[in-house]
């Protein structure tokens, strides 16, 4: 057996090698990262962004109820209020 063909297929073979990796190098180098977002994805950052731009409080709603309580002609009615109060107190339970 001859010891020099040995060693000229293993420099063949590790030639090779180092130009297969160094192919890959090159090939991720050029890859960029891409986000794509689906439609859902992009419904829900709508609906976020809209959920954050409305308001807490519903002005028109809460004016009226301050100017009576203000004015001293809000009225309670009281079997609502004990009807309300029982089914928390039911719901406890």
């Amino acid at each position: 057996m001859r010891i020099d063909a040995y060693n000229h297929i293993q420099q063949l073979y590790g030639t090779k090698s180092i130009k297969k990796t160094e192919e890959k190098r090159v090939s991720q180098a050029s890859f960029k990262d891409q986000l794509m977002l689906s439609a859902a994805g992009k419904d829900a950052q709508i609906a976020k962004q809209a959920v954050a731009n409305t308001p807490d409080v519903r002005e028109s709603v809460i004016v009226p109820l301050k100017e009576q309580i203000d004015n001293g002609t809000y009225e309670v009615d009281v079997d609502d209020l004990a009807g309300k109060l029982l089914e928390k107190y039911n719901g406890l339970f």
